[in-house]
């Protein structure tokens, strides 16, 4: 079997799907984006699409390698993003073509499902505790949401005040064995993060995540000295080396990378198998459409670290389009009692409605994150 075609298709709301075919007739997908940056990695893609041409699909290990090492520039957001589609596509070939899911491949499945969480508001945390109540109504035992909105280096008071009653309203709301994921999004510097990591304390959170932005994650040794909640990172990661230095230091808890942006399927298998090893939880970030998440669910089958996964449906990104349109058998993703099932079928488990893909991408999209500012006028990161 050879690979003959690479196809892209940029859809709504905020998505990049590719299509990689073969000389058998045999095709997968993947999910290859950067929020944002669509254009960018697909023109990524179709760089690496020069060397793939013609190779054997099923040599994965071997593709990813030279994929990664031999433009000899290599990692981060752009590269990896292009390398986690092709790579999720390349272990879709292989499992249709052995007729076995992809977990199977990986060494057969160690859970028959995971549990899942909703994310419930929108970018500015507000209104969100009777969202809170209707999602949990709706079958789901966790959610996430944006703890606050932007914060300065030193802020006031009243922000922190204004993140601690929203909690607090949702805590109130939901009751007490409910998982909360409150995100910090990166917006919160370290001499914050440590008062409001303190401050939210006693609403017994699931998990902070970023508390601070990856690239101060040294602020994360002071920060656990504060709060007993514990700690999530990992979004804004993209390789087995980027998360080396994470675990080592031994500040978080549980890591987060994204099986479209971290290396795909190949990689961040690896990465989850590291953090088992430093006892650290695995829960994938996945705020993408319904290839990302077939292809977390994949790993989270067979990573022992796993415990719950971030899945798209409903989220406040999707307008226009949600995860459950681009794809025909819509049943795979069962969710019941605050779970989703590990898809069974061969690859990564989907059915893609490519002619409704074709369709959507002649709308296509151009999303951009929003650009905030903070009351003196200076750049505020969302």
């Amino acid at each position: 079997m050879k690979i003959t075609k690479l196809t892209t298709y940029i859809v709504p709301p905020r998505w990049l799907f590719l299509k990689v075919e073969t000389d058998e007739g045999i095709v997968g997908w993947g999910e290859p984006v950067v929020e944002g940056r669509a254009l960018t990695v697909q023109a990524a893609v179709h760089e690496l699409e020069d060397y793939l041409i013609g190779k054997d699909p099923f040599l994965i290990e071997d593709h990813w390698t030279v994929m990664y090492r031999g433009g000899f520039y290599r990692g981060g957001a752009v590269h990896m993003s292009a390398i986690s589609g092709i790579d999720q596509a390349l272990w879709d070939i292989k499992g249709k073509a052995l007729g076995q899911p992809i977990h199977s491949l990986l060494g057969g499945q160690l859970r028959d499902r995971i549990k899942v969480y909703s994310w419930i508001g929108g970018d500015r945390p507000s209104d969100v505790a009777n969202n809170a109540k209707e999602v949990v109504a709706r079958g789901f035992k966790a959610i996430k949401l944006n703890g606050c909105e932007e914060m300065q280096i030193v802020d006031t008071n009243e922000k922190v005040e204004k993140a601690v009653e929203t909690i607090a309203a949702i805590r109130e709301a939901i009751g007490p064995h409910i998982g909360i994921g409150v995100d910090f999004h990166g917006r919160v510097h370290k001499p914050m993060a440590k008062v409001l990591a303190k401050e939210l304390d006693p609403y017994k959170l699931m998990f902070i995540e970023e508390p601070v932005l990856s690239e101060n994650k040294e602020a994360l040794r002071d920060i656990v000295n504060h709060t007993s909640t514990p700690i999530a990172l990992g979004e804004r990661l993209f390789s087995r080396w980027d998360f080396k230095q994470v675990l080592s230091d031994g500040y978080v808890d549980i890591i987060q990378p994204d099986l479209s942006h971290a290396g795909g399927i190949t990689e961040c298998r690896k990465i989850a198998a590291m953090a088992e090893a430093y006892d650290v939880a695995l829960a994938p970030h996945c705020p993408l459409g319904p290839i990302a998440l077939a292809a977390c669910l994949q790993v989270d089958a067979v990573s022992y670290n796993a415990f719950i996964q971030e899945q798209s449906l409903g989220i406040h990104y999707n307008k226009g389009n949600d995860i459950l349109d681009y794809i025909s058998n819509k049943e795979v993703f069962h969710y019941a009692d605050g779970f989703v099932s590990i898809p069974q079928g061969p690859g990564l488990g989907i059915e893609v409605d490519e002619a409704y893909v074709i369709e959507r991408a002649k709308e296509g999209h151009r999303w951009r994150n929003p650009i905030w500012r903070h009351a003196d006028g200076s750049f505020a990161e969302w």
